[in-house]
């Protein structure tokens, strides 16, 4: 019976290559800053020189609620409320910031070759010889 890939022993690198990848990652993904400048007086977007921000979202939604509101059959209600809502996720998703924390060599050079040494265990112990 063979292991992982077919090879003889390919299971002991298997799980120790995964392990190292997943470590690596976690550790990696736990460097990571995530920062946001979302406000009202946000520019989401521009058109031409004119500044769209996302306080001016929440006029447009606003009054799709109110129209939903009055009549729950009006399209161009839904279409205000639901769009402006799209828009104000889009600009919170597009206001997030990612930065590496600061770090020594010796970490970052720990992380990158639990990483990468245990994505080519991983993958070498799938290979048949």
């Amino acid at each position: 019976m063979n292991n992982a890939g077919g090879t003889p022993g390919g299971a002991g690198k298997f799980f120790l290559g995964l392990a190292m990848f997943i470590a690596g990652g976690y550790l990696f993904l736990k460097s990571i800053r995530v920062y946001h400048i979302f406000s009202f007086g946000y520019p989401l977007m521009s058109f031409g020189g004119m500044r769209l921000t996302s306080g001016m979202i929440l006029i447009p939604m606003v009054i799709g609620i109110g129209m939903i509101f009055h009549n729950a059959r009006n399209p161009l209600g839904w279409l205000l409320g639901i769009g402006s809502l799209v828009a104000v996720c889009a600009g919170v998703i597009a206001s997030i910031e990612f930065s590496l924390a600061g770090m020594s060599l010796f970490d970052l050079l720990v992380i990158l070759v639990l990483l990468v040494g245990g994505l080519g265990l991983f993958l070498g112990s799938l290979r048949s010889s």
